[in-house]
């Protein structure tokens, strides 16, 4: 008797847990579905996963919400926010001064910079932009890389890519010459690539350096103050560690 007792008052527990969770307010989250490590749809699972899916999970439940996390294109997350389709972004979303203007960021989740990738053939120890005149260099558009790299003399041509993925295709198949995009994102797809035709070059200097943060609408000072809040809380219980440990990010 005292065995059946047991158990009935561990699944009312557990019943009383998981009507809690449901009953808790929804946050819908806007993330890219195309940016490995950070946010990006396992094909497996049919499921969002990365550093910063984990992130907006680790954050929802400091806020006592439940997120519902949707994959978006990277063109359509600020006017997604601004449209209150979404609530908050969490992607490999760069606080930058012109997206401010737009958006509210939290404090900075994380930082990181560019790098560069050749085809694995070429070797050479390149170090900065003049080591790059005369050659095609590819960039993923959106990105806050396209400016600067706009602004490059000496270039043969500079490449617009929909997708990173794109982009180091094409450096593997020798269509162009060198690609930059993000750090993380790059060595990610080098280290778990199966075709080993591109190198990321240890030897580059980087320059730009990318501060990752949520985002929230315009104005919503009290959101703001609470995402913020949780985005330090992450920080000092070590569980923003724990993510970027699991991803392979440096910290």
């Amino acid at each position: 008797m005292l065995k059946i007792a047991l158990k009935s008052l561990a699944a009312a527990l557990s019943f009383a847990l998981v009507s809690a969770y449901a009953q808790q307010p929804v946050i819908k989250i806007g993330a890219t579905p195309t940016a490995v490590p950070f946010n990006f749809l396992n094909v497996k699972t049919n499921a969002l996963e990365g550093v910063m899916i984990d992130v907006a999970r680790a954050v929802s439940k400091e806020l006592g919400v439940t997120p519902e996390i949707s994959g978006i294109p990277f063109a359509t997350l600020i006017p997604s926010l601004q449209t209150r389709k979404i609530d908050m972004i969490s992607s490999a979303f760069a606080k930058t001064p012109a997206r401010a203007v737009a958006v509210d960021f939290s404090e900075t989740v994380l930082t990181y910079k560019e790098a560069l990738l050749v085809p694995i053939n070429d070797t050479k120890a390149y170090r900065n932009y003049d080591d790059l005149k005369g050659k095609v260099v590819g960039v993923q558009m959106g990105t806050s890389y396209v400016e600067p790299l706009k602004a490059v003399q000496g270039f043969k041509e500079l490449k617009m890519y929909d997708t990173m993925a794109d982009l180091v295709r094409d450096i593997g198949l020798g269509r162009v010459d060198a690609g930059f995009g993000d750090g993380p994102v790059v060595a990610y797809q080098v280290r778990t690539s199966a075709s080993k035709q591109v190198r990321l070059v240890d030897t580059y200097q980087s320059l730009l350096a990318t501060d990752i943060a949520l985002a929230v609408r315009k104005g919503d000072t009290e959101m703001l103050a609470r995402v913020n809040a949780a985005v330090a809380k992450i920080k000092q219980n070590g569980e923003l560690a724990d993510i970027l440990k699991k991803w392979g990010v440096p910290q």
